[in-house]
């Protein structure tokens, strides 16, 4: 072989071994010569801060880490390489969250231990999901809605506002501390009336809803109070002279009181009788006054209003004479005292029947059975002239005082 032919030889071989070191490398970097074993782990999401060789911890303890992330339709799936000795200590019921190591660090996996392990440990091969109780599904609520926060938070001003905090409570700890024991002392004082303080804020929510019904009444109070202050402001003259006026008249008034104040209680004194008797026959005056109505057309008829005949005629009956005036035997007699009453008239039936010394009147009568009517149309939920007239057969008697069975 030539000399040129063996340096070409050399030449291949120093590459295919250059070739060979690179892959090593590689290989060395991914692990590919480290036992694992690989367990697929399947998640809605993953984000842009998981990528290999994330951490794979539990509990904060390293147990391997992530080799590949692929996307599916549902989600996405991510192999993980478990240290061999220790995929034991797993159970096949572990799931896992995708955590950031800081606010703004990468994230990794943690797999979270269940409360019940499932019989028997993980094995290579095995398939588990995200963890889906309500901590985790907080969690990741939170970072999810903090994470738009952080873009927007500019981190030199970040830095700078953590700075100038720290610089505030620089060799301040003690008072600080204090004003901590301070607020403990009145929150222990504060915390007994709680309860008080509760009750308060809920009637002051009561009193404020009365006031929010009762504002639109309370607002036209105020509308209409200011117009009737505007009026008494625009009439002030008129009503000085006015307050003058009744001044002056108090003063006659009370001057006449006083010289006459005897003539005055006279008269009541001798008034009263004729009051009381006028009290009496009260309810006879609207009979009396509907027997007027009542009279006087047939009296102008009487009269001849309207024809051609006006005066009174008369039509005169000559009958046989009685027998000669008896002195004793035909003497007027008064002695009726039944009070006012009303027999077939109108007016209120119930004014005219029932008179001042109890009297109802002839047994089951017009006035009684008005009498009755407007005593238990009340009671009955009816109008006086809707009660049977029946009413009074069983009522009458009972106000006259009679006991009444029914049979």
């Amino acid at each position: 072989m030539s000399a040129r032919a063996r340096t070409q030889a050399a030449g291949v071989i120093f590459l295919v071994i250059l070739v060979l070191l690179g892959w090593l490398a590689v290989a060395i970097f991914n692990k590919d010569f480290e036992r694992a074993e690989l367990v697929t782990l399947k998640t809605d999401r993953v984000g842009n801060q998981l990528a290999p060789p994330a951490e794979v911890k539990v509990r904060g303890v390293p147990f391997g880490e992530v080799r590949a992330v692929r996307g599916t339709a549902e989600g996405a799936e991510i192999d993980l390489a478990i240290d061999p000795a220790k995929i034991d200590q797993l159970p096949r019921n572990v799931s896992a969250r995708l955590l950031p190591k800081t606010v703004f660090g990468e994230r990794y996996v943690n797999l979270v231990l269940p409360e019940r392990p499932a019989g028997g440990s993980l094995r290579d091969g095995d398939v588990i999901g995200q963890d889906r109780s309500a901590n985790a599904i907080e969690l990741e609520r939170v970072l999810g809605d903090l994470l738009p926060l952080l873009r927007a938070v500019q981190p030199q001003k970040l830095n700078s506002s953590l700075g100038a905090i720290s610089l505030a409570l620089d060799n301040r700890g003690k008072s600080l501390g204090d004003s901590i024991v301070q607020l403990n002392d009145l929150l222990n004082q504060v915390n007994p009336l709680m309860p008080q303080f509760k009750a308060d804020v809920s009637g002051l929510a009561d009193v404020a809803d009365l006031y929010t019904g009762a504002a639109p009444d309370i607002l036209k109070a105020l509308s209409d109070l200011s117009t009737t202050a505007k009026t008494i402001v625009d009439t002030r003259a008129d009503l000085d002279k006015l307050y003058t006026s009744v001044t002056t008249a108090s003063g006659d008034l009370n001057k006449f009181l006083v010289q006459n104040k005897d003539n005055i209680i006279g008269v009541s004194v001798k008034s009263r009788p004729t009051l009381e008797l006028l009290s009496r026959y009260a309810p006879e005056f609207p009979c009396l006054f509907d027997a007027v109505n009542r009279l006087k057309p047939v009296m102008e008829k009487a009269l001849g209003k309207g024809t051609g005949e006006p005066g009174l005629h008369v039509t005169l009956s000559v009958h046989d004479p009685r027998d000669k005036y008896v002195p004793g035997r035909d003497d007027p007699r008064f002695d009726q005292k039944g009070g006012p009453r009303c027999y077939g008239g109108g007016g209120s039936s119930v004014a005219v029947a029932f008179a001042a010394d109890g009297d109802l009147g002839p047994a089951n009568s017009k006035g009684e059975r008005g009498l009755v009517a407007e005593i238990l149309a009340p009671s009955l939920g009816m109008k006086p002239a809707e009660v049977p007239d029946w009413s009074s057969v069983l009522v009458g008697p009972a106000l006259r005082g009679t006991e009444v069975t029914v049979r």
